[in-house]
């Protein structure tokens, strides 16, 4: 079955993006940064429940705002109708039924932060109706779909928090209200409202609270209860003392016993398995998949959320890739056989799927495809378009899963992103930000965007990096925090690595980062035993003291001892400015909520003081998350970048 190809609105660069340049694919000739500066084009592809309409969000114009598309499965080619929320940003949605689309708006609604983790962007809720195409609003500022009631007909449940989303307690235990939206009328009814003991709650296919998770503040323990062998009252189950770094996480039931929880839980072992949990015991019974290299990162539920929105079907575990092991056999044929016809098949996932089942939305993620999705309707295979149309397969990048030994003997994992053409190449090792937690590459804009130019991209997956064990986890901040230390020997030794495999120049090496690969980056600007020619930090932790002291009053437990013994003890860049001894590239986003903009304005202070070569760039209304950098900012920052590598990294530039 060939797809046949759908291209006329969706490739719509043809039409809008007249970028004024010519280009040519070629090995030798990387593609204009512009190209790489595009938000998604299109993106969260889905099908009405009875599989008669489909809706992408997609940006018409390069410095556009998202849009809502609504097409008719049988039409295709027609003209659609479109959903804008202006002033406000789409940020994503969901058919709640046949007719009406529920989604997430933002809106900025202020110039600068208003401190720390506060940001200018307001996020609510609102619905279209597509027959009668109008647009209405829901007024509880930061409120998000908790379920779309499959079963009750234009019934959801949503929720927010009350005074807004700061305390101590993570976000995931502070206490929500429950409503269930009437999406026809606009009438709301309370269902529940939180409270810190007993907070957070998941809904079942039919609406029926069966999980709720909280906080005993006076004994510092976190608390799971159920309400399936009673209805009418919640029963504890489980208790973690705040102090304790390993998981917890209910993820799901058996639809057959819906007495047996799967949790997601180390139960004791390094590394997180998925686990039974007897809940008339209140005790785990036995493993339902573990593994002796990773952990297990989840579990994946069936491809129909109408007819099946509790049935898991298999499990979930990132390492070369994102692997699946499927509990049903029915599924792992469908994605197997789906696997044979999709071009450059890597990630393949059913991502939406009408009533019937018969209609389906697929999506392909990999290396050498930054997102396609497909429309499988009345046996036909149409290809709807790509997250990024300009890129072709072939200019793209390899991704290859490494395993390496850091110089104490530690295994450290990677990811590696080639560039087409013969080794040596020029390398840039890029730390995750976080730093604690997962990373899996599938497709990495910025990493292909280096490719792209020619360098060797190196993703270490150092330690304090989650998925690899508790032990791997915690080797960060036990014994003294090793932010600059051997969390930093862990990025040069992958390089190093490189190297000796005759893959990178060791006269060519350079680090980029972002957040805390940001302060990475500062760090190897300081290092004695420097094997960098420059380094590119992005809104990077300059003062981890100020950085910590902005949330040390709401920490409590494991995470206080993770975050204040990892930045308390470890290197800061600011007191090192003096010892800086390569050139640097700073790049900071002007209303950067999580590292606010005053980190870069101290440490440039410093490197001006010592006289240390620099240059500066400023993203003018960028925050510090992805999804606020627009097309303005990823230009100017990939501009900046491969500039600086090119000309001014080093002697004689990358």
């Amino acid at each position: 079955m060939k797809p046949r190809i759908f291209i006329q609105k969706l490739l719509f660069f043809l039409a809008v993006f007249s970028l004024a340049f010519s280009y040519e694919a070629s090995a030798s000739s990387p593609y204009p940064l512009e190209y790489w500066a595009l938000r998604d084009v299109i993106r969260n592809v889905e099908l009405s429940p009875d599989g008669k309409h489909l809706a992408l969000l997609k940006i018409p114009t390069k410095d556009g705002v998202p849009i809502i598309e609504v097409y008719k499965t049988d039409a295709m080619d027609r003209e659609p109708y479109r959903i804008n929320s202006d002033p406000m940003e789409i940020q994503y949605f969901y058919w709640a039924t046949d007719d009406v689309i529920i989604m997430g708006l933002r809106q900025k609604v202020r110039d600068k932060i208003d401190g720390f983790n506060r940001g200018v962007y307001e996020g609510l809720l609102a619905s279209v109706d597509i027959n009668r195409k109008k647009l209405k609003k829901y007024d509880d500022l930061g409120a998000g779909i908790e379920h779309l009631l499959p079963k009750k007909k234009n019934k959801i449940i949503y929720s927010y928090i009350p005074g807004g989303g700061d305390g101590k307690i993570r976000a995931a235990f502070r206490p929500r209200t429950y409503y269930e939206l009437n999406l026809k009328t606009g009438a709301k009814k309370l269902i529940l409202r939180g409270k810190l003991e007993l907070g957070a709650v998941e809904f079942d296919g039919d609406g029926v609270p069966w999980l709720a998770r909280g906080f005993d503040a006076g004994k510092g323990e976190f608390i799971w209860y159920e309400r399936v062998t009673d209805k009418k009252k919640w029963r504890e189950i489980y208790r973690l003392s705040e102090d304790s770094f390993e998981t917890f996480s209910v993820l799901g039931f058996d639809e057959k016993n819906p007495n047996v929880f799967f949790v997601r839980a180390q139960n004791g072992k390094d590394k997180i398995g998925l686990w039974e949990f007897d809940v008339q015991k209140k005790a785990f019974s036995q493993p339902i998949y573990l593994r002796n290299d990773v952990d297990v990162a989840g579990v994946s539920f069936h491809s129909n959320r109408w007819t099946n929105p509790d049935t898991v079907v298999g499990v979930r575990y990132y390492k070369d890739g994102v692997q699946t092991e499927y509990f049903d056999s029915t599924t792992a044929a469908m994605v197997q056989q789906l696997q044979g016809i999709i071009p450059n098949a890597d990630l393949v996932r059913v991502d939406s799927r009408d009533k019937s089942g018969n209609s389906l939305v697929i999506l392909n993620v990999g290396a050498r495809d930054p997102g396609s999705y497909y429309l499988l309707h009345k046996g036909k295979l149409t290809n709807i378009g790509s997250r990024q149309p300009l890129l072709e397969a072939d200019q793209l990048a390899d991704v290859r899963y490494i395993e390496y030994k850091a110089r104490d003997g530690k295994k450290i994992p990677a990811y590696l992103t080639v560039p087409n053409g013969e080794p040596p190449f020029p390398a840039v090792v890029m730390p995750h930000g976080g730093p604690f937690v997962s990373e899996v590459v599938l497709y990495d804009e910025w990493a292909q965007m280096l490719a792209n130019n020619g360098y060797l991209v190196l993703q270490p997956q150092y330690r304090g990096s989650l998925g690899y064990g508790l032990e791997h986890y915690t080797s960060a901040f036990k014994k003294g925090g090793q932010g600059g230390y051997k969390m930093q020997d862990d990025k040069d030794d992958g390089m190093l690595y490189l190297v000796k495999e005759g893959l990178a120049d060791p006269e060519r090496l350079a680090m980029f980062g972002w957040s805390y690969g940001g302060y990475a980056a500062l760090v190897a600007a300081s290092r004695k035993e420097q094997i960098y020619q420059c380094a590119i930090a992005g809104a990077a932790v300059a003062d981890p003291l100020m950085q910590v002291n902005y949330y040390r009053y709401r920490m409590r437990g494991a995470q206080k001892e993770e975050q204040l013994s990892m930045w308390g003890d470890s290197v800061s860049p600011l007191e090192k400015a003096s010892e800086v001894n390569i050139p640097l590239l700073l790049i900071h986003g002007s209303v950067d909520q999580r590292v606010p903009p005053i980190h870069a304005e101290k440490y440039r202070k410093a490197l001006d003081a010592h006289g240390k070569d620099y240059k500066y760039v400023e993203l003018e209304g960028a925050d510090h998350f992805s999804n606020t950098l627009f097309f303005n900012h990823q230009k100017l920052l990939f501009e900046s970048m491969i500039a600086y590598l090119k000309n001014d990294c080093g002697p004689s530039g990358l």
